[in-house]
This record gives C-alpha cells, sequence and structure tokens, in this order.
C-alpha cells in the first residue's frame, strides 16, 4: 500500500511539473529562417505561428513561387522547432519514471 502511495504521488509531482512545462512553452517562441535568412517564421512551442519577416529584396512579382517555398520552408522548420523543443522538454520530465498502468 505505502509504494501504491508512493506511486501517486510521484505522479501527481510529474502531473503538476507538465502542466507548468507545457504553460512555460505555450510561451516560448522559436525561430526559422529560409533563403538565407530572408524570410523568418516565428512560433510557439505549442505551434501558434506568430509572426512572419520578409525581406523585401525577395518579393518578386516575376517569382512569386520562390517566396511561397520560401515562406512554407521558414513556418514549417518554426513548427518543427516548437514541437522539437515540446518533445523534449516533456520527455525530460518523464525519462526515469516508470509507473504501471502509465505508459511510461
Amino acid at each position: 500500500m505505502a509504494n501504491m502511495m508512493k506511486m501517486m504521488k510521484q505522479a501527481q509531482a510529474m502531473q503538476a511539473k507538465m502542466q507548468k512545462v507545457q504553460a512555460d512553452l505555450a510561451e516560448r517562441e522559436v525561430e526559422f529562417s529560409s533563403g538565407g535568412g530572408m524570410v523568418t517564421a516565428r512560433a510557439t512551442c505549442d505551434g501558434v505561428l506568430k509572426k512572419i519577416s520578409i525581406d523585401p529584396k525577395v518579393v518578386d512579382p516575376e517569382d512569386v513561387e520562390m517566396l511561397e517555398d520560401l515562406v512554407f520552408t521558414a513556418v514549417a522548420g518554426a513548427l518543427d522547432l516548437g514541437r522539437e523543443t515540446m518533445s523534449e522538454e516533456m520527455g525530460a520530465i518523464t525519462k526515469g519514471m516508470n509507473i504501471p498502468g502509465m505508459g511510461m
């Protein structure tokens, strides 16, 4: 019974820590650039796109497709970086935890 109580306390502590980390990551922003810094996207680690910056030098009415590719690459990169950061932070919390029935 004491072992079960210990596991419950561990699970509660881990849950509280995970909630705090998730809240912190929802505010933390990451940035990714494409085209040598010509297009930059900024997003939160919980996947909210916050800003896109485009250097006017890359805007060419004759080559809209290139600008679309640069924007897509920057946005996808920022969102991927945010997901990676979230995964690493959450993995650090659950690392080494072995709580039966919780898949850890």
